[in-house]
């Protein structure tokens, strides 16, 4: 609340805040006070969080970062300059076979000395209460980094870093965790561009752990092998097909800026033939028959991607397609989510592609602007007696779905129930 005081001056606002912080929380009809913290889960708590940790960011950039940061660059490494030295020598007599062998030699070391203690470079990088230091330098330094870091924490903004997964780790060696990747160096792998130039040894590489591979495995698969999901297989094939693909979709845009983005497409094998097992249990059919019924090409920015297509045909409007697979696995430096426009995924009894394509008033059987209309719990219908219950919320009920298509006369009288005036009685039947 201090630091909201700095530039706020609503004291209006100021208690609204603070109340929302001293409110507490409900948990199995009980109340627990709030000791401490934002409420978790509230919308506000996120800005709250950033707002509190503003005050470490600018400790880190304009503290701690300028103490650990000199040098322009790395002095040059004598072994490196020396082999190098020798195989211009080698070229420039005519013993191109003696020069490429030294220049695969010095290629393979740093033009530059790890350990120059003239040179060290400080980055951070926070993402809500996780953060990141990279630093160049020894671990004795990053050691002191720690300890400050934490008596700041301590003594400022009355906070304690986690033992566990408050760790150092070194690049070359080991992969620090943050949000989900895994970060390290790409000192094994050498790469070369047109130049026959370095472009991979000693860069930042982010990679997929295979922990997260893994568990996004074994949503699909029983003993190692891929099986059908019988949780979904009362739905539509439209709507199991959206499902498995917003799943993947979700997973590839993640996992974009991943090196070994690539070992996604096992991910997609397996997602791919549990869908597959799932519609052939559907339709007491088999694998082969659905993958031939379905099989289809997609068109990426990257050529053509094999996929699964399904079309559901609707009168006087455009067809519904749902599509499986279709999504480049190369790596993104700038990855960009495409913000798409897909029917919304709700479990219900009736199958939501019927509904789709009949575009019908459930009341009155109008096919002119018809309109979802949607509620929150099922249990909120039942409130109100079944003698002043409406047509509308009977049908809900026995039809347990939270949604129901309405014309517009229909959904607004939803929405603005009760009497209507002999005037407007009389307007309405004349």
């Amino acid at each position: 609340m201090n630091i909201l005081r700095e530039n706020i001056r609503d004291n209006r606002f100021l208690r609204l805040i603070e109340g929302a912080l001293k409110a507490g929380y409900c948990e199995e009809w009980k109340f627990h006070p709030s000791l401490s913290g934002s409420p978790q889960g509230g919308i506000v708590s996120p800005i709250l969080s950033n707002i509190y940790m503003d005050r470490l960011d600018r400790y880190v950039q304009e503290t701690v970062i300028p103490d650990y940061t000199r040098g322009k660059e790395r002095k040059a490494n004598p072994t490196y300059k020396n082999l190098r030295g020798q195989a211009a020598y080698y070229r420039k007599k005519g013993n191109l076979e003696r020069a490429k062998t030294i220049r695969r030699e010095f290629q393979k070391l740093p033009s530059g000395q790890p350990d120059d203690p003239e040179y060290r470079r400080l980055r951070y990088s926070r993402y809500a209460d996780d953060f990141l230091l990279g630093l160049a330098g020894p671990r004795r330094e990053a050691e002191e980094i720690r300890e400050r870091i934490a008596t700041f924490l301590g003594t400022e903004l009355q906070l304690t870093l986690s033992a566990e997964k408050t760790l150092i780790t070194h690049a070359c060696t080991g992969r620090a965790r943050f949000l989900g990747y895994e970060i390290g160096i790409m000192d094994s792998q050498i790469k070369f561009d047109h130049r026959k130039t370095r472009n991979v040894k000693g860069k930042i590489g982010m990679y997929i752990p295979e922990d997260v591979l893994q568990a996004k495995r074994k949503r699909y698969t029983r003993d190692g092998k891929p099986v059908h999901r019988t949780e979904v297989i009362n739905d539509s094939d439209y709507e199991i097909i959206t499902r498995y693909q917003w799943e993947y979709r979700g997973i590839v845009n993640y996992y974009g800026l991943a090196q070994n983005l690539e070992r996604l497409s096992y991910i997609r094998w397996m997602m791919e033939t549990s869908l597959l097992k799932t519609l052939a249990d559907k339709h007491q059919s088999s694998v082969v028959k659905q993958a031939k019924r379905l099989k289809s090409t997609e068109k990426t920015l990257e050529g053509p991607r094999k996929c699964l297509r399904l079309v559901v045909q609707r009168e006087d409007k455009k067809p519904l397609v749902a599509i499986f697979g279709g999504l480049s696995l190369k790596r993104r430096k700038k990855p960009v989510i495409k913000d798409q426009f897909l029917t919304a995924y709700i479990r219900r009894t009736s199958e939501i592609v019927e509904r789709l394509v009949n575009d019908t008033c459930e009341i009155c059987g109008a096919k002119e602007y018809v309109q979802m209309h949607h509620i929150r719990k099922l249990r909120d219908l039942n409130k109100q007696g079944k003698r002043e219950m409406p047509l509308w919320m009977k049908l809900m009920i026995s039809r347990k779905r939270k949604s129901i298509p309405l014309c517009k006369k229909h959904h607004d009288e939803t929405h603005h129930p009760g009497p209507k005036s002999k005037r407007q009685g009389n307007r309405r039947a004349g």
